[in-house]
């Protein structure tokens, strides 16, 4: 197929990111940590990592364990924050994320990510990528993906209305957040291709960003 019948261009003034799954492959990590807590509470693992991407670890036990009470949750939740701080094994960038986060330099743009600051800023580091001035993580929102509220906040910290936001998501609750603000969305990996986003690309070696008058172009495409 021609590159040009292969290629969707979306416009915005604004772009949210997300974290893991999007900018930083941090799979190994997650899969270690939520089957060790699978493994403790009886769960099949498999099924425990169907709902574990894209959501805070509290939400997440709230739909595997829907009768624990939420300030077990909450607390459970610390802990493996904690877990998942101290292990950065395996935890690469993106293919594309450098150059992506760097073709940015001029966008208005922020981090949006169900991660808490320690948590993304060690993720970050490890994948040797900059974190971005504007970031809304876990500390910042009373509710997870999919509620839209951390898109929702991105957006008005960079003073940009939600229809003129462009989201990169990996994973269905991710893209559901997306779509509740309102917002464009890229599905980036196999994860995000069943969520049917806007757009959708194997990494982000695919994406080109194009500064255009008070916006930008993105080019999404294999």
């Amino acid at each position: 197929m021609p590159a040009a019948e292969s290629t969707t261009v979306l416009t915005a003034r604004a772009l949210l990111l997300d974290m893991d799954g999007t900018l930083v492959n941090s799979d190994a990590v997650v899969e270690r940590v939520w089957r060790r807590w699978a493994d403790r509470h009886g769960l099949d693992g498999d099924e425990v990592m169907k709902v574990v991407h894209g959501r805070q670890g509290y939400a997440s036990m709230a739909v595997l364990l829907p009768h624990r009470p939420m300030e077990q949750n909450l607390a459970d939740n610390a802990r493996m924050l904690a877990e998942e701080t101290a292990d950065m094994d395996g935890v690469v960038p993106v293919p594309g994320a450098s150059a992506f986060l760097a073709s940015l330099r001029d966008v208005p743009h922020a981090l949006v990510t169900s991660a808490d600051v320690p948590l993304s800023t060690a993720r970050m580091a490890a994948a040797g990528l900059p974190l971005p001035e504007i970031r809304v993580t876990a500390e910042s929102v009373g509710a997870s993906k999919p509620d839209p509220e951390g898109f929702l906040k991105g957006a008005a910290e960079l003073g940009v209305s939600p229809a003129e936001c462009v989201v990169f998501e990996d994973s269905g609750a991710g893209i559901a957040a997306g779509r509740a603000a309102g917002m464009r969305v890229v599905g980036v990996g196999p994860r995000a291709v069943a969520h049917r986003p806007d757009a959708v690309v194997r990494d982000l070696t695919g994406v080109r960003v194009e500064v255009v008058g008070n916006g930008v172009r993105i080019h999404v495409g294999e």
